[in-house]
């Protein structure tokens, strides 16, 4: 069975840096986090900020993104 997903050594590129596929789903992950705790305390503002790194993880992950439509981010 072939994956959609690279493998956790190869590497993706962001400003210039390269991180392993495995570093970008654990920042997807912690982005995931932020959000969820922005929204509990009803910050918008981080919500934002958080659902904009959520798809843009996602894009270099080569997943579907996360629609925001509270935040008219889709």
């Amino acid at each position: 069975m072939q994956f959609p997903f690279k493998a956790k050594n190869e590497e993706t590129t962001a400003d210039s840096k390269s991180f392993t596929t495995g570093q970008t789903w654990g920042a997807l992950r912690k982005a995931w986090k932020g959000y969820k705790i922005a929204k509990v305390q009803g910050d918008r503002t981080k919500m934002t900020e958080y659902a904009t790194k959520i798809r843009k993880l996602e894009g270099e992950l080569g997943v579907p993104q996360a629609s925001f439509p509270d935040l008219s981010i889709n």
